[in-house]
């Protein structure tokens, strides 16, 4: 089972380079960062932890760019993962996003790892042109469109919202025909039935801990629906707690990732320092 981080990064406090660098120097395996390109500031969405249009975190509004920050980070590390928690792909045109992230990992070794979310924020997404009610099918066609860009010599498509004619596209992903791809979305059978048609693994929402009977439930709908292997399982968690840790390592979760404070570089090193230490003590 793999230990990683997640920034929820702003325009304040540690960088995303300064953090995956201490990141990897402590050992973690992989290093996280999530997206929202704006966020209007009237608004009929409910956030998932607040029950309401209210938002827990001025960080929402205040996000950086996933892409050139996981840049930032490649250029000043070399082994530790580098992934999306999560990205919002149908806020972007998808050929332009694939080639964003076939450049990121072919400079970066192969270290790519791409959370997406369906997007919680409806006014968002609408102020992108996703239709209500659409974002699912429209995520899945651009991930089977960003796919094709990836894996195919000479790439087509032909959908409801991605459209292309024969194209090269290049690079391709360093680590193979496509780049990993996880789904950070509640446990849900809805969500996991999707997961194991159109992507490759879970990441949990927060909070979301007694995950037993769920990722029982994933494993069982991914061989239903004729996967090879397991699925990913990433854990987004708050304080290690060894028995914790140990169960989730028996019923095959993967990964387990921390968040980190967006404070100063000095103060962030000291929390990444004492996170290391308790998870060498308790696995």
């Amino acid at each position: 089972m793999r230990f990683g981080l997640v920034l929820f990064t702003s325009d304040r406090g540690i960088t995303p380079a300064a953090a995956a660098v201490e990141g990897e120097r402590l050992g973690f395996d992989s290093f996280y960062v999530p997206e929202h390109t704006h966020i209007p500031v009237k608004r009929e969405a409910a956030h998932p932890l607040t029950g309401d249009s209210s938002l827990p975190d001025d960080r929402y509004a205040r996000t950086l760019d996933p892409w050139v920050s996981l840049a930032t980070a490649a250029a000043v590390t070399s082994t530790i993962t580098l992934g999306t928690a999560v990205a919002i792909p149908v806020e972007h045109d998808p050929i332009t996003l694939a080639k964003t992230v076939a450049s990121l990992d072919h400079l970066s070794g192969g270290r790519v790892v791409l959370g997406v979310g369906f997007g919680w924020n409806t006014d968002e997404l609408s102020d992108h042109g996703v239709p209500a009610g659409r974002r699912r099918t429209m995520l899945r066609e651009y991930l089977a469109a960003m796919r094709s860009l990836w894996s195919d010599e000479q790439s087509e498509f032909a959908g409801e919202f991605v459209n292309f004619g024969p194209s090269w596209a290049w690079p391709k992903p360093v680590q193979g025909s496509s780049i990993p791809t996880l789904v950070g979305a509640a446990g849900t059978d809805k969500n996991f039935a999707w997961i194991a048609r159109s992507a490759d693994g879970w990441i949990t929402t927060p909070g979301e801990q007694d995950i037993d009977a769920r990722v029982a439930r994933l494993q069982h709908m991914w061989r239903e629906s004729g996967r090879d292997g397991d699925p990913e399982v990433v854990v987004l968690d708050f304080k290690p707690d060894a028995d914790r840790l140990a169960r989730w390592r028996d019923i095959g979760v993967t990964e387990v990732v921390y968040g980190m404070p967006d404070k100063a570089e000095t103060d962030v090193v000291v929390y990444l320092e004492r996170l290391a230490d308790t998870l060498t003590v308790l696995t």
